[in-house]
């Protein structure tokens, strides 16, 4: 693969639900402000889901007079069907989704693309290397995840959750378009961060024959983050199981 600058090289997309404290932060000042220096093209678009605060607001107020950044407003929906909104929107050769807070930041695509233009994987996922700063009990239920993940699904890999992943254009559209338990109106409530949704992406590329590989990356625990322990340990439960029923049915040939 090749940096074609007559077209866009890499779209950035960002899901967003009531990410006004991070915005304020300067988060996205500060993906625009590392895309600026680099040599290929490029876009941003920020998928807002349904925000009931000032995200909307203030994503508006930054992109004024930035042809390269995008404002994509959603009806609420969840993580799942803005990320997949926003992959069906971009127009990249490589398209990556990065979490709005930046706990991955977005210089750590420098370990992503070399994996796609020079050895010509389809799917690159970080992996976050000893959780720096996260809390024992996320910890923990990664670990208890990662027993499940595997025994079910059987994949391989040792960080399913990582919001920092990145796809061939064309990979993309093959593994979005099969999804069956997530997809561009499936509706969740609140701020959920779908866990089975990372998983079914995965399962649907392996079973397609792509190739996908997994680099560590840097994460930083971000204050505010929307993980509920409970809650979402619950639902990735849920949607594991719906992803292994749906296998066993044949559903992702």
């Amino acid at each position: 693969m090749k940096k074609n600058s007559n077209n866009i090289f890499l779209s950035v997309v960002i899901p967003a639900y009531n990410e006004e404290y991070n915005l304020r932060t300067g988060v996205l000042q500060s993906v625009y402000g590392y895309l600026r220096k680099q040599d290929y093209t490029w876009e941003i678009i920020v998928v807002d889901d349904g925000s009931n605060d000032k995200t909307a607001e203030l994503v508006t107020r930054y992109t004024e007079g930035k042809s390269k950044i995008t404002l994509m407003k959603q009806p609420h929906r969840g993580k799942g069907a803005t990320v997949i909104a926003g992959m069906l929107k971009a127009k990249g050769d490589v398209i990556i989704f990065s979490d709005t807070d930046q706990a991955t930041p977005i210089d750590q695509v420098k370990k992503i693309l070399p994996k796609i233009i020079d050895e010509d994987f389809d799917v690159v996922i970080g992996a976050r290397s000893g959780r720096e700063g996260a809390p024992v009990i996320r910890k923990v239920m990664a670990y208890g995840f990662s027993v499940l993940r595997y025994l079910l699904l059987r994949l391989p890999f040792k960080d399913t959750q990582c919001g920092f992943k990145a796809f061939k254009k064309d990979a993309a559209k093959k593994i979005f378009g099969k999804l069956k338990v997530f997809s561009a109106t499936t509706a969740t409530q609140g701020a959920s961060v779908s866990a089975g949704f990372d998983l079914e992406i995965l399962y649907v590329a392996r079973k397609l024959g792509l190739k996908v590989t997994e680099v560590d990356v840097d994460w930083h625990h971000k204050e505010g983050t929307k993980v509920n322990p409970i809650k979402d340990s619950w639902e990735g439960l849920r949607d594991l199981m719906k992803v292994r029923l749906n296998a066993l049915k044949g559903m992702y040939k």
